[in-house]
């Protein structure tokens, strides 16, 4: 199946560990960047809470809110402007793109996803797929966007989800999968169903504010 749903570009945040990977024609003034030799590369460069990462000669460069390619063309820009560099030439990576996928999978887990690229269907089966007692209809999604969580619920028994936003997950995405009527049921015998579905709440709020905490 075929989706018209373009791999979106995660906007860099505050903690993200970048790799920036910088070449020219002279090796030895490019060495300075990449950690001292032309072959040794920096382990990263983390960015700090007000967003910015500290380079050689550059100091610090601003790049929360941006997209690897807008922090790429800065750097490449700064270098090539101030005549740091002969024709630089600037890879960057996210070293810390991750996604969790929480509830009713059979192995919930943080995936670190070295590619920068997952799709919601690739994150279930990295945890071991969904349990017989999980609702496939109603999949939470939580993203950050502009400093908010924004919470969407997806199907997947529906085909759209194909041509959704929330097909390719970003960094940081937080994934829920709830428990099916069945079970609230089966775990609450003799107790109200009501209680059942409040207690489940209460289990998915303590599992965000427990990955929220331990960020």
């Amino acid at each position: 199946m075929q989706t018209n749903v373009p791999v979106p570009e995660s906007q860099i945040q505050p903690n993200d560990l970048l790799s920036i990977v910088i070449t020219s024609p002279r090796p030895e003034a490019a060495a300075l960047y990449n950690g001292g030799t032309g072959t040794t590369v920096n382990p990263g460069y983390l960015v700090s809470k007000d967003g910015y990462i500290e380079m050689p000669v550059l100091g610090n460069v601003k790049v929360a809110g941006l997209n690897k390619e807008q922090v790429r063309l800065k750097i490449e820009k700064s270098l090539a402007e101030g005549k740091l560099l002969v024709d630089p030439s600037v890879s960057v990576r996210i070293l810390n793109f991750k996604v969790t996928v929480l509830g009713e999978v059979n192995h919930p887990a943080v995936l670190n996803v070295p590619t920068e690229k997952i799709t919601l269907i690739d994150a279930i089966a990295f945890t071991g797929d969904l349990t017989v007692t999980a609702r496939r209809d109603n999949i939470l999604i939580i993203r950050e966007q502009n400093g908010q969580k924004v919470i969407k619920r997806v199907n997947l028994n529906s085909m759209e989800l194909f041509n959704s936003d929330y097909y390719y997950l970003k960094a940081e995405d937080i994934v829920y999968v709830e428990p099916n009527k069945t079970k609230i049921i089966n775990s609450t015998t003799r107790t109200p169903q009501w209680i059942g579905l409040v207690l489940s709440g209460v289990t998915f709020a303590l599992s965000i504010a427990t990955f929220i905490r331990t960020k």
